[in-house]
């Protein structure tokens, strides 16, 4: 698909590409590698699009009504994608081929009903069959019912009750909202505006045909047993419920002021919360209900926003990325150039070291709160989230930059030592990292009736922990104490097959492709047990074809499918990349690998890859990154061509 969003893509690199019948490694990466810089922004950076499912979509089009701004050409190409996003069953997945969803089919079917399409229609017949055999509208997730509340299509009082006093919790306390991942946290602030004002707009059709039974559309759940932390919880929603009707007046003024002034404070310089999706919708919503009008500054830049994160298709569709990955895409496709053999001083590598530069976040975020005495230095993964950089973009920066010959040295060793010094200081207790914050491991949010779509919380990981080992090893700290309780973390935390689960990449290819790079880097040997162990089961996880592939529902069925499914480019160079940092090249397994990645190229240089290989919450949310299908495969190819060290590292 060729597509630009939102106005971010200008003018880009031009490379020639010739494509010729050899198909050797060393031409399919010239080729990869071409393709690669001709995707650069002339400032620097490199972004592709962000695919995740047509709840996006839908939510865009919801907001819009609710808010009195949706257009009739809005409507009509937001339709037009969700209706090609629908399988021959009537149903939505959340990923390419994939099971139907319930959520995401309800919440699609309201949005094309939006844009006119009628109920009995035979797209739309099935669509409401399949959610009438699910349960209906009852049964599916709660952040959908909240959608559907704003419209008075669900009552207001059958949704877990969240107040806004919830904020005077300190940090020590238990459900805080700083227990919260940052995701999270950001949406569950102004939903507790929300919430407390339960609003409703005048809906413009009925949707009886969603509901198992019309005649009792809300049917009541029986309550868990109350010894059980669903029940202990559930009984809170009604104690929450019931607060609501003796709730100190002043109390909850103060709260929704304090709750109003902590997402403006929080709202980026490009108008977005958080960079993603869900803040900024009910952020906007929030902020409307305590009276600020759409012409308000805070507002426009909100709104307009979710026009940068609009794409637009050539044959006429408009779809909206959940976020965007800038930095991310960027130091991924540096280390990749780099790999490929490209030297430092390369104007590309230059010119993205600058760009990087000039994104780096130095100021304090919520990251603060559980380190105070911290000095800010790091990345965040989009164009604008000073509030939340993350320790997984930079590490990755970090490799990135140490591999670029910036004309300005000074700035770039200053940038690199206050990211390291940063990135120490947001390990976790047990030696690991997490993505946003440090120790954001309490258990007790994801218990709450209200957190069931998505991980709520931020525990480490065993892909971040790897990423931010690597680079410390790069560093020349290999030998410090705390990269050593990292390395000890997951030499723990391997699987009993031999792979390591991924939180950010699908799954347990991505898990495994981070670490052993990482361990080896770290000076652990390549005849150690943990990494033969990588290595067999990297080997017997190898398609019949040569390539690797994973299917999301080794979230939800590792048994069945970890390290199964249909072989991808990304994963496949994921697979090559822990290989080769073993001491594999020449094996069978990584020859194999390797004929397939050249085997399946594209005349451009890139590959197709349909597939969502990338993770926002494991099995909830899936995404398509569309760049990963080239950055990792050149990454692969670069180090099987050149059979080169990685990094440049070297002991303190």
């Amino acid at each position: 698909m060729t597509a630009t969003a939102g106005g971010r893509l200008g003018p880009q690199t031009s490379v020639a590409v010739t494509r010729s019948d050899d198909s050797s490694p060393a031409a399919a990466l010239s080729r990869a590698t071409a393709h690669l810089l001709s995707l650069q922004h002339a400032d620097g950076w490199w972004k592709g699009d962000l695919e995740t499912n047509v709840t996006m979509d839908a939510e865009d089009l919801l907001l819009r009504e609710f808010l009195g701004i949706r257009t009739e050409e809005q409507t009509r190409a937001t339709a037009a994608w969700i209706r090609s996003r629908q399988r021959e069953d009537g149903t939505w997945a959340t990923f390419h081929g994939g099971p139907p969803e319930l959520s995401t089919t309800v919440e699609a079917y309201v949005a094309l009903r939006l844009a006119g399409d009628a109920a009995d229609a035979p797209h739309m017949r099935a669509a409401a069959a399949f959610v009438r055999e699910r349960g209906g509208i009852a049964a599916s997730r709660v952040f959908t019912r909240i959608w559907l509340a704003l419209f008075g299509w669900w009552p207001w009082e059958k949704l877990p009750e969240l107040p806004p006093e919830v904020l005077f919790l300190p940090s020590w306390a238990p459900l805080n909202i700083y227990s919260f991942g940052q995701w999270a946290r950001q949406t569950i602030v102004p939903l507790t505006v929300v919430s407390a004002h339960r609003p409703v707009r005048p809906a413009p059709f009925g949707l009886t045909e969603l509901h198992t039974d019309p005649a009792d559309p809300y049917p009541v759940r029986p309550l868990a047993p109350a010894h059980s932390w669903d029940g202990l919880f559930q009984r809170l929603d009604q104690l929450m419920h019931r607060y609501r009707r003796h709730a100190i007046k002043p109390l909850r003024r103060l709260a929704l002021r304090q709750a109003t002034a902590w997402i403006v404070e929080r709202q980026e310089a490009d108008g977005c919360w958080g960079g993603i999706q869900p803040p900024a919708v009910y952020s906007l919503i929030a902020l409307r209900l305590m009276g600020y009008r759409l012409d308000h500054p805070v507002m426009r830049a909100g709104l307009a926003a979710f026009d940068s994160f609009t794409v637009h298709t050539e044959d006429g569709k408009r779809w909206m990325e959940a976020c965007q990955s800038p930095v991310w895409d960027t130091c991924l496709a540096a280390i990749a150039l780099r790999d490929a053999g490209l030297p430092g001083d390369h104007p590309a590598l230059v010119r993205a070291g600058g760009w990087m530069l000039g994104e780096e976040v130095t100021t304090r975020g919520d990251w603060a709160v559980k380190r105070p005495r911290l000095a800010p230095g790091g990345w965040a993964f989009e164009f604008q989230n000073d509030t939340y950089p993350d320790v997984d973009d930079t590490a990755e920066v970090v490799l990135a930059l140490r591999r670029i010959d910036h004309p300005d040295a000074a700035r770039l060793a200053g940038a690199v030592e206050r990211a390291v010094d940063w990135n120490l200081g947001m390990q976790s207790k047990d030696g690991a990292w997490g993505a946003f914050d440090a120790d954001n491991t309490s258990k007790l949010p994801n218990k709450l009736p209200f957190c069931d779509f998505g991980e709520v919380i931020d525990p480490p990981s065993a892909d971040v922990t790897a990423h931010v080992v690597e680079m410390l090893a790069e560093t020349g700290r290999a030998r410090d104490p705390r990269t050593r309780r990292g390395v000890a973390w997951l030499l723990r935390h391997q699987e009993a097959d031999g792979s390591w689960f991924g939180r950010w990449g699908t799954n347990y290819i991505y898990g495994t492709g981070s670490v052993v790079p990482a361990l080896i880097a770290a000076g652990i040997t390549p005849g150690h047990p943990a990494v033969r162990r990588a290595v067999a089961w990297l080997t017997d996880r190898q398609n019949p074809d040569g390539g690797w592939g994973e299917d999301m529902r080794s979230y939800e069925d590792p048994a069945t499918w970890a390290g199964r499914g249909e072989s991808t480019a990304s994963q496949t160079a994921w697979a090559l990349m822990a290989l080769l940092a073993a001491g594999e090249r020449g094996s069978e397994a990584v020859e194999r690998g390797v004929g397939w990645l050249t085997g399946t190229q594209r005349e451009d240089g890139t590959w197709d890859e349909p597939q969502f290989t990338g993770t926002g919450f494991p099995w909830d949310f899936s995404i398509n990154y569309h760049l990963y299908r080239l950055v990792f495969p050149v990454t692969a190819l670069g180090r099987y061509v050149h059979d080169a060290p990685l990094g440049r590292g070297g002991e303190r």
